[in-house]
């Protein structure tokens, strides 16, 4: 009988310690919808807005919390401008000494949620990066349009990350 009681004394000092926790979301229910117009593009980098956004809308979507809105009926709204590429050569190619045979390719966006009804920030102007590399095997960019799918997938994430921290 005291084995039992050891036990059950065990398992309420462990679920106390759960209180705390919740499984639902932190973010007001008629918070929970979004709307996420086409990023804007300053980096030089050709149709990398349209591939950020698309990865945005369906990191969203997977994450669940949120629900895609149509712009001027959603309660929140997420503003976002990729603001800059930067290509670093990592390694060189030993038969060409100085051509380059792998790339790091970090792509920096910076975000703004909108309240939609009073217009406050909610988030304004935060950076958010994300970092891949891609091999040139003599092509420069055909090796960087491959990477773009995974950079921008990367890049969402902490997108909406980043939105749901603010809650």
């Amino acid at each position: 009988m005291k084995p039992c009681l050891t036990v059950l004394a065990a398992l309420l000092l462990c679920a106390a310690g759960c209180a705390t926790y919740t499984w639902t979301s932190t973010v007001p229910q008629e918070k929970r919808c979004i709307a996420v117009p086409m990023f804007e593009n300053d980096s030089g980098t050709p149709e990398i807005d349209a591939l950020l956004t698309q990865y945005t809308l369906r990191e969203f979507q997977r994450e669940g919390t949120f629900k895609i809105g149509r712009l001027g009926k959603a309660p929140l709204k997420l503003i976002g401008r990729v603001i800059r590429t930067d290509l670093k050569s990592i390694v060189f190619d030993r038969n060409f000494g100085s051509r380059t045979a792998e790339y790091e390719y970090t792509l920096v966006a910076e975000i703004t949620l909108v309240e939609v009804s009073t217009g406050k920030l909610l988030i304004d102007g935060q950076k958010v990066k994300a970092k891949t590399t891609f091999l040139t095997r003599g092509d420069m960019l055909t090796g960087m349009q491959d990477a773009g799918p995974r950079i921008s997938k990367e890049l969402a994430r902490s997108i909406v990350d980043a939105v749901l921290a603010y809650w």
